[in-house]
């Protein structure tokens, strides 16, 4: 699957102090800990060993995605595009999920049916913003990496399988999982993860 046609590569950003504390991290901006540099170096030497470069790197701007982009692609230029950017969690942002609100835990425990709660960015619009990228990058004619996070992520994996009916919200996404789909003719194909590890 990785040769031949321009592939597009989407990845989560390493590790981050809040990952750790489990604390609901949208656009709050901090960088990778020791642990996600760590992450992102393993994943760009197992890109490295099956001969996967690229010619173009897109990046959220938050700091954690663009350290990742630039780890996993040396000496490409990273392009900044805000459609990448986390979901929006507004009054939520900062939340400790280890003792979330009840509006939280509802909305966690079934993506699919239950509205994100006032104030937060809705999984529509994370799809509409997300889909509208992959609309104006897929014709590039080479590899092609995306750098982001978990809720982006998903919702560029549910614009690309809309077969999914929502499975992908509810799919556990780790620090540096990178998911591949092949550009063909203008048309994107059925992302699948890449298993580097």
């Amino acid at each position: 699957m990785i040769r031949g046609n321009a592939m597009i590569f989407i990845v989560r950003h390493g590790q981050t102090e809040l990952n750790t504390a489990h604390v609901l991290q949208g656009r709050s901006n901090h960088p990778l800990n020791d642990a996600g540099i760590a992450q992102a170096r393993a994943t760009a030497q197992a890109l490295a060993e099956r001969g996967i470069s690229f010619s173009h790197v897109f990046s959220s701007p938050l700091v954690r995605a663009v350290q990742t982009a630039e780890i996993l692609a040396p000496g490409v230029a990273v392009q900044l595009d805000e459609r990448l950017i986390e979901m929006d969690y507004g009054p939520y942002e900062g939340a400790d999920l280890t003792n979330p609100a009840p509006e939280i835990v509802t909305f966690f425990s079934d993506f699919v049916h239950n509205p994100a709660p006032k104030g937060m960015e809705q999984l529509a619009q994370v799809v509409a913003r997300t889909g509208a990228f992959v609309e104006e990058v897929k014709g590039l004619p080479s590899n092609i990496l995306v750098s982001t996070h978990a809720i982006a992520m998903k919702g560029i994996l549910e614009y690309l399988t809309p077969s999914s009916q929502g499975a992908y919200w509810s799919t556990y996404i780790g620090n540096c999982a990178v998911y591949v789909a092949e550009c063909r003719g203008g048309m994107v194909g059925v992302p699948e993860e890449l298993v580097l590890r």
